[in-house]
């Protein structure tokens, strides 16, 4: 940094020696030169050093005798001083060649402190938003990413692979360069995850960002008059709440055949949100559903394994080998007979089943864990197909309108997958699904058959699931009492 030299002189014109006012200035002037000539010789001629920070000369000129002396800065200048300001660089050099210097930077240099954090890099951001049909490899080419650099970034595995999974309606982030092609990319997996990108040399780097939203308990309560859906709509439940809901007590209760004007219900679930906005629903935590008189409870828990499953208040597990019903919220138009008139043959037929009466398209669910043995036309049966349930059970979808993609014999499913869609096909005066549980190759009545029950909960988490049930169902207690004081 230069540091400014200041040379101050006083001319006090009343005690000059003879002379006019002019030749008292001129000789002021005269000594002013001649003493800042002596200094730049001096500063040139010797040694490169550090300019002390402030240099103050004081010339003061009298009548009878001039004197040189170096004094302090003035805290004031007078109106009879002049004062003449000059820089003289920290250290001066013998001038050399001149050599022409360009920079078309001006912004400061980084602060060590900051030198961590590295500029982003050049380039251009694009957001692409997915289109029907679209793919990763299409939207590289349209931003010229070579084919190269989509291969290496997918061939990493791990979290690339939900690049494979993008679908219509989510957003890309891409910033990309003309010679390196993909810099970084930002995929948000859902509302809660983000894929980032970047790339490392001719590798690319690959994190998943994690938020956690906030959870909040909800309770509701209600008394069915017309159907579930309607009772569970006015009591503020989401479609995908009441459908869990009849999900936990679908092993028990038939909700196309068993529900009453009167059934109840109490649920305790969550509602999640992400920066003050509702996002999503959560679990159920518990809910009770009195059915006919009948009162069914459940609690949602997870043991010391990681097993997470609903159970009565013993240990039982909600679940059982069997979903009662294939279809969901469906009409029961003909029961299991040994004696019914065929609507088509029209001819006493034993009806070997129970048929679901809906509309074309509704989804078709496997009612337990197994594997397709058949999956085609069958006669009367029009597009069938047949489940095998380890050695002892069977089940038979029939009169399909199509099969779920991807299936076929031999293809194993679980329980609650769909594997196709109600139609009319075979003999069949409308559409529905005839629906057929064989146990030991023997015909029995799906509605009626004891279906074995799944593995209960482990004694040694009992303790742990007690105290959590009472905390829980005491909760809907109460909810439920406030609910039929309030329709009282």
């Amino acid at each position: 940094m230069n540091h400014p030299s200041i040379i101050n002189y006083d001319i006090k014109s009343h005690t000059l020696a003879t002379g006019s006012r002019p030749q008292r200035l001129r000789f002021g002037y005269l000594l002013l030169a001649g003493l800042t000539t002596l200094m730049a010789v001096a500063l040139l001629s010797g040694k490169s050093e550090p300019a002390r920070a402030i240099q103050t000369v004081s010339l003061t000129l009298d009548e009878k005798e001039s004197a040189i002396q170096t004094l302090a800065l003035p805290q004031a200048v007078t109106p009879e001083t002049v004062i003449l300001e000059t820089v003289i660089p920290e250290t001066v050099t013998t001038p050399g060649p001149v050599t022409e210097v360009s920079t078309h930077s001006t912004a400061p240099a980084t602060p060590p402190e900051q030198a961590a954090s590295l500029p982003e890099p050049v380039g251009n951001w694009h957001d692409v938003t997915i289109k029907s049909g679209d793919s990763l490899a299409a939207i590289f080419t349209r931003l010229g990413i070579s084919p190269r650099q989509l291969h290496a970034l997918l061939e990493q595995g791990g979290a690339a692979h939900n690049l494979k999974k993008i679908h219509p309606g989510q957003t890309l982030r891409l910033l990309t360069d003309d010679e390196q092609g993909l810099l970084k990319l930002s995929y948000p997996i859902d509302k809660l995850s983000t894929l980032e990108v970047n790339r490392n040399g001719e590798d690319f780097e690959i994190s998943t960002t994690h938020r956690t939203p906030e959870r909040h308990e909800i309770s509701a309560s209600a008394t069915i008059e017309s159907s579930l859906f309607m009772a569970g709509h006015n009591a503020g439940l989401s479609d995908n709440v009441i459908m869990e809901l009849a999900g936990i007590f679908g092993w028990d209760i038939d909700f196309a055949l068993d529900i009453r004007k009167g059934d109840q219900f109490t649920v305790l679930y969550e509602e999640i949100y992400l920066d003050g906005e509702h996002i999503d629903n959560g679990n159920i935590l518990a809910a009770e559903f009195i059915n006919q008189g009948k009162r069914y409870q459940a609690v949602r828990f997870t043991d010391g394994g990681g097993r997470t499953d609903y159970y009565a208040l013993n240990g039982e597990s909600m679940r059982k080998t069997f979903l009662r019903t294939p279809v969901e919220f469906s009409r029961i138009s003909s029961r299991f007979s040994s004696g019914r008139k065929h609507p088509v043959l029209n001819k006493i037929r034993a009806h070997k089943g129970v048929d679901y009466a809906a509309s074309t398209g509704t989804p078709i669910k496997s009612t337990a864990n197994g594997k397709i043995i058949h999956r085609g036309k069958k006669g009367g049966y029009g597009n069938t197909i047949i489940v095998q349930h380890g050695t002892r059970y069977s089940t038979l979808y029939a009169h399909m309108s199509k099969y779920r993609g991807g299936l076929k014999t031999g293809s194993r499913v679980k329980q609650g997958q769909t594997i196709g869609y109600v139609g009319s096909s075979g003999l069949a005066t409308g559409p529905h699904l005839h629906y057929e549980l064989r146990v030991d190759g023997s015909h029995r009545d799906p509605l009626r058959v004891k279906l074995p029950g799944a593995d209960p909960l482990n004694k040694k988490y009992m303790a742990d699931f007690t105290s959590r049930a009472e905390v829980l169902i005491a909760q809907i207690d109460l909810v439920r009492d406030v609910q039929v004081a309030s329709n009282n």
